[in-house]
């Protein structure tokens, strides 16, 4: 893949280009030539595209895609034609699908599936056989097949001497152990935030307390074993500042937040609209500027949109009985600059690799293109003609988001929508 793209700002604090326009040769998906008004001798394909910028390419630590089994929800495929199109070129996939990525050989069944493609798929692998939550899956097996942490997609590990156990044994490999932070016996049935909407509407509550029992739970495993631990979508005030004093602590521990936990609080329930039923339930304005916070002053290390595409026939029921998640892809880059700058945005969106296990690639000369392509400054309302999964169930359907992502370069692959 050889290609000349022109007027580009450069937005990579890592590169000695940052916030300057430049043009990028890029040549057999490596960069040989950063500088104003390049030539093209050798007639390589041009992209001049309105108010270029372009970043190191974006990571989401947290998607589900339906293959195996759920191929009706989401498949790798477009999965990753959606990562793509949303400007993502690292994409970590959660085990949540049928059979349970529980051993090497279904790490090694979704790295084929997504072999020879634009982006970058890591495979997660469940922390226990089927996700039961009863005995550790073969967690070093997987590791050695590529699998680069190892969650139970929003299944709490509720008996403690087994975290404990997990802890210790991914320790020996330096493996990443995720903990989703809810303790069931307090959430209850509960289908969204404890708090005033809950009562108004007539809905069970699950309570901040349920996230921040489990979150200190884990925070002391944490400390007796010397672990490496990840607790994905926090969505309470407490929590964060609970993982702030841990890390005072040097605690290996870090954290994400799901966009939608950013963005939304539970006063947007009024109309019992089941794409804002998701885990951890849409929270206070309380807790949702405490999550900002702690993006702000890197307590919190991750954003995600913790992508989940389900059946119109699971969403568009009663309240009570919908399934959790939504679609966030391809919303994810519009939304954060709703709240942050860009330079903010791309930092949020390019950072958590490392946790994950893999190198960050700057936009310099003689690196390989691993590229993010966009313009910060162009708003539209955000429709289902702007979906590109199989599903629709997306939370920010019908919200006005700031910025249109054009595509990415990775892998020696161009794609731009």
């Amino acid at each position: 893949m050889n290609i000349l793209i022109k007027s580009a700002t450069i937005i990579d604090s890592s590169s000695e280009f940052h916030n300057t326009t430049q043009d990028l040769l890029i040549e057999n998906g490596t960069i040989t030539q950063i500088g104003n008004n390049l030539n093209n001798p050798r007639n390589y394909k041009e992209l001049r595209l309105e108010n270029l910028h372009v970043s190191q390419g974006w990571f989401d630590s947290s998607v589900c895609f339906g293959e195996p089994g759920y191929e009706e929800r989401e498949t790798i495929e477009n999965g990753l034609k959606a990562a793509a199109k949303s400007g993502f070129t690292t994409v970590a996939m959660n085990a949540n699908t049928n059979p349970v990525i529980d051993t090497n050989a279904d790490v090694a069944f979704v790295n084929s599936k997504a072999a020879k493609n634009a982006v970058n798929l890591l495979p997660i692998g469940a922390l226990t056989k089927t996700s039961s939550g009863t005995d550790l899956a073969e967690l070093y097996d997987m590791s050695n097949a590529g699998a680069v942490a190892f969650y139970d997609y929003k299944k709490p590990i509720t008996n403690p001497n087994l975290m404990k156990i997990a802890l210790q044994y991914a320790s020996s490999f330096r493996g990443l152990v995720c903990s989703f932070p809810q303790e069931n016996k307090i959430s209850g049935k509960g289908v969204v935030n404890e708090h005033i909407t809950s009562t108004k509407l007539g809905l069970k509550g699950n309570p901040a307390l349920a996230e921040e029992l489990q979150v200190t739970r884990d925070l002391f495993l944490l400390e007796y074993t010397g672990g490496k631990l990840h607790i994905p979508t926090i969505s309470t005030a407490k929590s964060v500042e609970l993982i702030r004093e841990a890390k005072k602590k040097k605690l290996d521990v870090s954290c994400s937040v799901a966009i939608h936990n950013l963005y939304f609080t539970d006063d947007v329930l009024a109309d019992f609209n089941t794409n804002y039923k998701v885990l951890p339930p849409l929270r206070t304005k309380e807790d949702t500027d405490a999550l900002v916070a702690g993006l702000k002053d890197g307590t919190i290390d991750i954003v995600t949109s913790d992508h989940n595409p389900i059946d119109i026939e699971f969403k568009k029921i009663e309240f009570d009985h919908a399934d959790y998640g939504s679609i966030g892809l391809e919303s994810a880059f519009g939304a954060l600059q709703n709240i942050f700058t860009t330079k903010k945005t791309i930092d949020l969106l390019t950072k958590g690799k490392s946790r994950f296990g893999v190198e960050n690639t700057s936009i310099n000369i003689g690196n390989k293109a691993d590229i993010s392509l966009f313009n910060p400054e162009t708003k539209y309302t955000f429709t289902r003609e702007n979906i590109q999964s199989r599903s629709k169930n997306a939370i920010f359907e019908g919200v006005t988001l700031k910025g249109k992502v054009y595509g990415i370069i990775s892998n020696n692959k161009v794609i731009i929508n």
